[in-house]
């Protein structure tokens, strides 16, 4: 059976954010003593009591830029903003984040002997040539645009990751995550399903960038959370990169309907300009994924949407 072991001395960076207390709730449901480590900077505060009231859990606000050190076995590093909103805010602190932030967490594995997996992201692929988009894509990224503080963070992130493995033998994984949704989203995150939620629930126009013919594809963060755990666990000497997500493609002007219709909503649909270097299209190939990991996502759309829905309703 594929998951973490009994007792593992777990630490998840950003583990207060969407992903990280999602991934941590999982965590400890499989028996890991976890160690959240947050500066708390875009993350929900409100989520670490949650966790706290849970047997094996601890949390230590830190800001990953600076060196840190606690024993551990795994190490998932997820700390880094994720949305536009957050990330754009303070684009020098992102790239530090990204690409510092990082090497710290890579010093602690090498120290500790721990296994360490890098959260990294679909946009390390840009606004792509090619489509779907296969790891051996090497992207299509605007190095001096408004978005390069984290694409090009990310993508040195990896390259970190890969020189410690040639370096120093240390053991990474390297996950490239595309869009991913569900319960414990903040409300103000600026992410297009979040958005259109609210929007939606509180009969405000729809805000649709672009024309809405741009491509996205949407992976239920339960499906998502799995997937980090298997690439964790699988076998020694796979690095990666994986991508994971869902390989399921609808237009924004789909999602828009979708999320119309499902709050029942009188909202009406508006369009502005597309940002600069928002991509055209973006979908996974999850071939990797599914041969090494026997992973693919469980969660359709729609589905995953009524959950996310019924989240934000009773916020």
């Amino acid at each position: 059976m594929m998951g973490a072991r009994v007792l593992k001395r777990t630490i998840v960076t950003g583990g207060a954010g969407f992903i990280g207390f999602n991934l941590c709730s999982r965590l400890l449901d499989d028996g890991c003593a976890v160690t959240c480590v947050d500066d708390l900077s875009t993350s929900n505060a409100g989520n670490v009591p949650l966790l706290e009231a849970r047997p094996g859990f601890t949390f230590v606000r830190h800001d990953v830029t600076e060196p840190f050190y606690a024993e551990a076995d795994r190490i998932y590093n997820l700390a880094c903003p994720a949305s536009p909103v957050h990330y754009q805010a303070d684009p020098v602190k992102t790239l530090r984040t990204s690409v510092v932030g990082t090497m710290n967490m890579l010093e602690l594995a090498k120290k500790t002997n721990a296994r360490i997996l890098q959260a990294s992201t679909s946009e390390i692929y840009g606004d792509p040539a090619v489509h779907p988009q296969p790891e051996s894509y090497c992207g299509h990224v605007n190095p001096i645009g408004v978005r390069a503080c984290y694409d090009e963070g990310k993508r040195a992130a990896e390259t970190l990751c890969f020189d410690y493995t040639r370096m120093y033998g240390t053991d990474v994984k390297v996950a490239r995550i595309f869009n991913t949704y569900g319960p414990g989203m903040d409300a103000g995150d600026g992410r297009v399903v979040s958005n259109f939620i609210m929007q939606a629930l509180r009969g405000e126009d729809i805000t649709i960038y672009g024309d809405g013919s741009q491509t996205r594809s949407f992976c239920y963060v339960g499906d998502l959370v799995g997937a980090l755990v298997r690439f964790m666990e699988s076998r020694d000497g796979f690095a990666g990169p994986v991508n994971l997500g869902n390989p399921v493609e609808f237009t924004i002007s789909e999602l828009a309907g979708m999320v119309i219709g499902m709050t029942k909503s009188a909202s009406r649909i508006v369009y502005r300009p597309l940002p600069s270097d928002d991509p055209r299209q973006r979908r996974p190939d999850i071939g990797l994924a599914r041969a090494e990991l026997g992973w693919e996502p469980g969660v359709g759309l729609e589905e995953g949407l009524a959950k996310t829905i019924e989240y934000f309703s009773g916020l």
